[in-house]
């Protein structure tokens, strides 16, 4: 028997390749003396990019998620090499995340919300069970107005990431790009990202995990043992 449970992504490696090891890179091997500016940010984006390129070949199919990865890596690597300034890339770092935001609150008026992506999915929750009880309790309507308050949730997650984005960019990056200061500051700011902006969004995005956990208990009367996946 096959086990259709998706494949969770390594936590350890995506950290390693997508932030670590170009934070070395661009921090402690950008000098003039090793490989300078330019070769040091396109080896430090080879990482990241390469770890998108892996997962597609891994799950057979484009990751969301990794691809939005590789496409604002190879954005902030291109206006780096060619030396835009540097308040542009705060906007585009600020960006991505503020489109997530307004695409979530857009995406309540179609009958694909993005918070059944993002949270409500099949890699989290046993949904076809969650639907079933639901709709033998009669409390579908209800647990529409419960996502309805998650998806809010979730882009105030982006819309707080897109804050904390452009203002760390704008304090850490100052120096005229192509230069070895700037790409210090490239991988200062690409290794202060995760407690600054992901931990925060992290945290806001699981209060409403949580918060659609609890109301789903409360409107099937399921345990969280019998809506959550098998971690194992």
């Amino acid at each position: 028997m096959t086990d259709d449970t998706p494949k969770r992504e390594n936590l350890l490696l995506n950290l390693l390749f997508n932030i670590v090891v170009p934070t070395l890179i661009l921090t402690k091997f950008s000098g003039d003396n090793q490989l300078g500016p330019q070769l040091g940010i396109v080896v430090a984006l080879s990482f990241p990019i390469g770890y998108g390129v892996k997962d597609y070949f891994r799950l057979h199919k484009i990751n969301f998620f990794s691809a939005l990865g590789v496409f604002s890596v190879l954005m902030t690597g291109g206006m780096s090499l060619l030396e835009i300034d540097p308040k542009y890339i705060a906007i585009k770092e600020a960006a991505i995340p503020a489109v997530f935001g307004i695409a979530t609150l857009i995406s309540l008026k179609t009958k694909y919300p993005l918070v059944r992506i993002f949270l409500f999915n099949d890699m989290v929750m046993k949904t076809d069970k969650v639907h079933e009880a639901l709709e033998q309790r009669g409390a579908e309507l209800l647990f529409e107005r419960a996502l309805i308050i998650a998806s809010v949730m979730l882009a105030g997650s982006f819309f707080l990431s897109s804050l904390l984005n452009y203002i760390l960019a704008r304090i850490i990056l100052v120096s005229p790009p192509g230069t070895e200061a700037f790409n210090a500051e490239l991988g200062k700011m690409t290794a202060l990202s995760f407690p600054v902006i992901a931990l925060p969004a992290m945290l806001v995005m699981m209060a409403a995990l949580f918060y659609l956990f609890r109301q789903i208990k409360l409107l099937t009367q399921l345990d969280l043992e019998d809506i959550l996946r098998n971690m194992d």
